[in-house]
């Protein structure tokens, strides 16, 4: 019975563990992600992009998140393979502080952070307040989680159970490794894994042979699961991760002979405390980064001839050919028929996404090749259209099924909106780059910081709408509503502090009015068409008003009238 309590106990202290470390990375995401892109693209050297990996890991609290965000802008073609593995580096490093800041007993923050949190969250209307309340509950979750884990871990402490468990990984260092690299895998999370086992060497559970073991597994499994959570990605996406593993796993499994010869042959006295293996952890993460940095150029063509581009896309690509990926045999088939086209409108969100994410370089650069390259792709997304809208047509309703039809059509009318979007990017906002390209005007310094403010917001836009595509999910889509309306009031600030500055009499506000007033127009029409992927969600849940007017007129006006007598 006491072990039975146990498990109980241990696996509600992991799950709030690890929805706690969720919590506060979505809080983050969802008041900081949109500008996460121009950092992460915009770093030169190796060193800079390595210590933007680490800021980015403490902020997201996740190797794994920084790893995924590099390989989409890798996939996009934003970021190089080495500036991306270099950031990747650096977020392994960023992962191990945060896990040095959270060991630290810090209950006495609980209340305070509850209280602040919870008030800020529940209280608040505003977007980043309330995000911000997120974080700060989650962190105190986190923290309540660690308590919790201590506290399962006293009534077995012991009993014969725990010791005996303990021994055997202590002696055994190859199986706790593996156990350390199954555990950080199924958590998905390093940091709930590797705090997991410090938490136990703390409280005396495990000693430090056996969780030193385990961290270091902890590493290497870390490493697969960005392999997993990108293999549905292009092939240039997932080089990034696959590298990562292999230099992460190389070095785990050197440290884990090293270290264990080391202790087991009496050379070093290492005090075997909570603290010292997470110094442990730190060291392991620093001296990677250190020892691969100046690797990381040279290990491209070994990279990429491991992991080549596909035949047909290559065949396809050199012959100018769109990739399509509707099949005419699959139109009988309804679920068949119905993921051929998530997948050709999930081509076509990449192309669109990939038309609009250079729009405000254009203005700066006015780049002739770049603007024609977007205008092409556009072509490939009118293609699309076609496509689909073909695809669409042939489908026999009849055996197809009323709801698996309305499906279709949706995914239909959601490609018209995407169309759409694309000519947004490629016949207004890429003439607007080239008139500033002919006038040489330029922006305001507030101008253009609200440009960049609310191209950030659509970018993180467009891949809220991508897992809304893919998951069908109600609260996401819910969430990119919201953020739609928040593009809306975005514009409208920005358009009011625009009118404002050209009262006071700014020159570069004249010089460039029409171009910020036609962006914002165009930003905000762009996000619209992005957005609509929301609303078959919505209106089959019941979320979505039919219209926003008062039916009952006559009943309004009297109504009015017997306010006023």
């Amino acid at each position: 019975m006491a072990i039975l309590n146990f498990l109980i106990q241990l696996a509600g202290a992991t799950m709030l563990l690890l929805f706690a470390v969720r919590m506060v990375r979505t809080g983050i995401e969802r008041s900081y992600g949109a500008s996460f892109q121009r950092v992460m693209t915009e770093q030169q050297s190796f060193v800079q992009a390595s210590m933007v990996g680490v800021a980015m890991a403490v902020v997201l609290q996740s190797a794994t998140a920084v790893t995924l965000l590099t390989s989409g802008f890798a996939a996009s073609g934003l970021l190089a393979f080495s500036t991306g593995l270099a950031i990747v580096l650096g977020g392994d490093l960023g992962s191990a502080l945060v896990i040095q800041i959270l060991s630290f007993r810090m209950d006495w923050l609980i209340p305070m952070l509850l209280a602040v949190g919870g008030y800020l969250f529940v209280k608040t209307e505003a977007k980043k307040a309330r995000q911000l309340g997120r974080i700060l509950m989650g962190i105190a979750f986190i923290l309540i989680s660690l308590r919790f884990l201590r506290e399962a871990m006293d009534p077995i402490r012991d009993s014969a159970f725990l010791p005996a468990v303990a021994d055997y990984l202590a002696r055994d260092y190859i199986t706790a490794f593996l156990v350390g690299g199954a555990l950080a895998f199924v958590m998905h999370s390093s940091v709930a894994a590797i705090l997991m086992c410090v938490t136990l060497v703390q409280i005396g559970a495990i000693p430090f042979e056996a969780g030193l073991s385990l961290v270091l597994g902890a590493n290497f499994g870390s490493g697969f699961i960005p392999v997993w959570l990108s293999r549905g990605m292009d092939i240039s996406a997932r080089r990034i991760p696959y590298a990562n593993l292999a230099l992460r796993g190389t070095w785990a499994v050197l440290a884990l002979f090293a270290c264990n010869i080391t202790l087991r042959s009496g050379v070093l006295d290492v005090p075997g405390s909570g603290q010292m293996l997470v110094t442990a952890h730190l060291a392991f993460n620093a001296f990677l980064l250190l020892l691969a940095l100046p690797f990381c150029g040279r290990l491209q063509p070994l990279v990429e001839r491991l992991l080549p581009e596909p035949e047909a896309r290559t065949a396809a690509a050199e012959h100018g050919r769109p990739v399509s990926m509707l099949d005419p045999r699959d139109i009988g088939n309804a679920s068949q028929a119905v993921s051929s086209l998530k997948r050709e409108l999930l081509h076509m969100c990449d192309l669109v996404d990939a038309m609009f994410r250079p729009t405000l370089e254009l203005y700066k650069s006015g780049d002739k090749d770049q603007i024609r390259a977007i205008r092409a792709m556009d072509g490939e997304v009118n293609e699309c259209l076609y496509r689909i809208r073909t695809f669409v047509a042939a489908i026999p309703t009849e055996s197809f099924g009323k709801q698996n039809a309305k499906l279709a059509r949706d995914m239909m009318e959601y490609a018209i909106r995407l169309e759409t979007a694309g000519d947004v990017v490629a016949k207004r906002l890429t003439a607007l780059a080239d008139d500033m390209r002919k006038t040489g005007a330029s922006f305001s310094k507030e101008g253009w910081s609200e440009l960049v403010q609310m191209h950030e917001g659509i970018l993180a836009n467009v891949r809220l709408a991508i897992n809304v595509l893919i998951s069908d999910d109600l609260e996401s889509a819910r969430l990119l509503s919201q953020e739609k309306s928040e593009i809306k009031r975005v514009e409208r600030d920005s358009r009011k502090r625009h009118l404002r500055r050209l009262q006071h009499g700014e020159s570069a506000s004249f010089e460039t009015s029409d171009i910020h007033l036609e962006t914002l127009r165009a930003f905000r029409e762009f996000n619209s068409h992005i957005s609509a992927v929301a609303y078959p969600i919505l209106y089959r849940h019941g979320q979505l008003l039919e219209t926003r007017l008062i039916e009952d007129l006559p009943q309004m006006a009297m109504d009015e009238r017997n306010r006023s007598s």
